[in-house]
């Protein structure tokens, strides 16, 4: 099964860092680089999972993802929020703001893949 994914990432080079990363590994990408682009394509283009950056233009990924899991039609898509953030606190944040689960930043892609396999196990199951 081909699994898209939505990256909201508005630093260039960690967008395309990691978009050929997930690609070259079989994943399906779309990259947005704001929250509201991010909000309109899960809308639209139904991903299978959404990497939501935390800092973003527009509106944050905080709100962006607020906006996803308040919508009916977008409240099922899982989201891995991906922050800088790495406070107490925080994982505690991004779980009541609706994601479904949180990863700092830099980047460990292999627990990353983990994330995304585990969260696209839990949804077939």
């Amino acid at each position: 099964m081909v699994v898209r994914i939505l990256l909201v990432e508005d630093n260039e080079d960690n967008r395309v860092m990691l978009e050929k990363r997930l690609t070259r590994r079989g994943f399906v990408v779309q990259v947005a680089s704001d929250g509201l682009v991010a909000v309109e394509l899960t809308r639209t283009t139904r991903p299978d999972v959404v990497l939501m950056d935390m800092s973003l233009p527009s509106i944050d990924g905080w709100e962006a993802t607020r906006r996803l899991k308040s919508a009916p039609e977008t409240a099922a898509v899982p989201i891995i929020a991906l922050t800088a953030h790495a406070m107490l606190g925080d994982r505690e944040r991004a779980l009541e703001a609706g994601c479904d689960d949180y990863d700092t930043k830099p980047i460990d892609f292999a627990r990353l893949v983990e994330k995304i396999e585990a969260l696209m196990t839990r949804r077939r199951g």
